[in-house]
């Protein structure tokens, strides 16, 4: 292939058309409603983010979403598990791995397959006291990345300047310079603050948020891996790091992304990290494609016709698909547990606790720092004790990230059964 970046993109777009009319953006510019000008007709867009495994030459998407909200800050402690955080394309496409991954590992656990083209049980020869997770990636698969849009936050801050009227970056507030508020997490706005841990933008009159940018999230995941704290107690890291990103011509600045992601920008403290057990920082490439997709912010209007943003966001993996509206499922209240999302905090605990339950004689360890009583009390878990490490290490090369941390101390029934 001579340009891989448009064999990751392709298999991402491709699998998007194989979606549900419903779980996609609208076009009520082909509607008719007389209560809209002539002159204002809708039709909307949305990132759109997928994962793509490579085997051999074999690529296949296993994870994709659309959405571009998050839930504002005030909301957060009523989340309880139930209620996604964020649900950015890029970010609901990570969970969605995760989520796809330990199904795979629940057929293996429960005998249901012989067989995964994605996971496998590791060795005893493999495992250590510390690097114990008895699944690991199949052997040889690389993980890619591709987004319609560039991610928010640093890595797209060239590219939101140059859509400006006036892009004259703006003076400082003091509160950035002492860096003591929660100002230093500024959305689109203060340009000349290049590198900085930046919220999810929002309107201007918008509730603020504390979920970190999309830019920051992925350079995070440069050492943490793609893997959730729930699913690395029961997968190793060891390769499950993105290898790539791909992103369309029109979105890709060098300067930004050299600076958000590389070894040599922002992120050069943790050049050549190793703190072992299969944690390490190992940056992606950056690749483009020509292709565009048809739901972009770039797509071609009629004189007649408006571009607005779409408030649904979908999932999708090769097991499960589903749509969601303010981080709850589509067609359910919003702090109701029966509404909670295949990849919420709270279903994806009770998934990684089933799996443990089948692999007690073998790893008991790992369901006893499943099987606790509150949340926050698996994060807080000796087991996880390496990736807290991996995890304050980014934070604190990564100048100006607060913590989130208002939807942990909750229970769930089906876990302390």
């Amino acid at each position: 292939m001579d340009n891989f970046g448009d064999g990751i993109a392709k298999a991402v777009l491709e699998n998007f058309e194989t979606w549900e009319r419903k779980r996609k953006p609208l076009d009520r510019s082909s509607q008719k409603d007389e209560g809209l000008s002539e002159k204002t007709k809708p039709r909307e867009w949305v990132p759109l983010s997928g994962i793509v495994a490579q085997r051999n030459d074999k690529i296949s998407c296993v994870a994709a979403a659309t959405g571009m909200k998050c839930l504002p800050k005030d909301k957060v402690s009523k989340a309880q598990g139930i209620v996604v955080h964020d649900w950015h394309a890029e970010i609901l496409t990570i969970r969605s791995l995760n989520r796809f991954l330990l199904e795979e590992c629940l057929d293996l656990a429960l005998s249901r397959k012989a067989f995964s083209e994605y996971v496998r049980f590791r060795s005893d020869e493999e495992k250590t006291e510390t690097h114990f997770q008895p699944f690991a990636l199949q052997d040889g698969t690389q993980l890619h990345m591709y987004c319609s849009e560039a991610p928010c936050g640093d890595a797209s801050m060239e590219i939101t300047m140059a859509a400006q009227e006036d892009s004259t970056p703006w003076a400082h507030p003091p509160s950035l310079i002492s860096g003591d508020d929660e100002n230093t997490l500024h959305g689109r706005g203060y340009f000349s603050a290049l590198g900085a841990v930046r919220r999810k933008p929002s309107r201007p009159d918008a509730p603020p948020t504390l979920s970190k940018s999309c830019s920051d999230k992925l350079s995070a995941k440069q050492s943490t891996s793609l893997l959730s704290s729930v699913t690395s107690l029961l997968i190793s890291p060891q390769n499950c790091y993105l290898q790539s990103l791909t992103l369309p011509e029109s979105q890709y600045s060098e300067v930004a992304c050299t600076r958000a992601f590389s070894s040599i920008g922002r992120l050069a403290p943790l050049h050549g990290k190793d703190w072992g057990d299969g944690y390490s920082f190992r940056p992606f490439k950056i690749l483009t494609t020509s292709s565009e997709f048809g739901y972009s912010r770039r797509q071609a209007l009629g004189s007649r016709e408006a571009l607005v943003p779409s408030n649904i966001a979908s999932l999708w993996t090769p097991r499960t698909s589903e749509t969601i509206i303010g981080g709850t499922q589509q067609g359910r209240k919003q702090f109701s547990i029966k509404g909670a999302s295949q990849v919420s905090k709270r279903r994806m605990w009770v998934l990684a606790v089933a799996i443990a339950n089948e692999l007690y004689l073998s790893s008991p360890a790992i369901l006893s720092s499943l099987k606790v009583e509150k949340y926050i009390e698996v994060k807080n878990g000796e087991l996880l004790k390496k990736r807290k490490e991996v995890k304050e290490d980014v934070r604190s090369t990564l100048k100006g990230w607060q913590r989130n941390n208002d939807d942990e101390s909750w229970k769930d029934t089906e876990v302390n059964v």
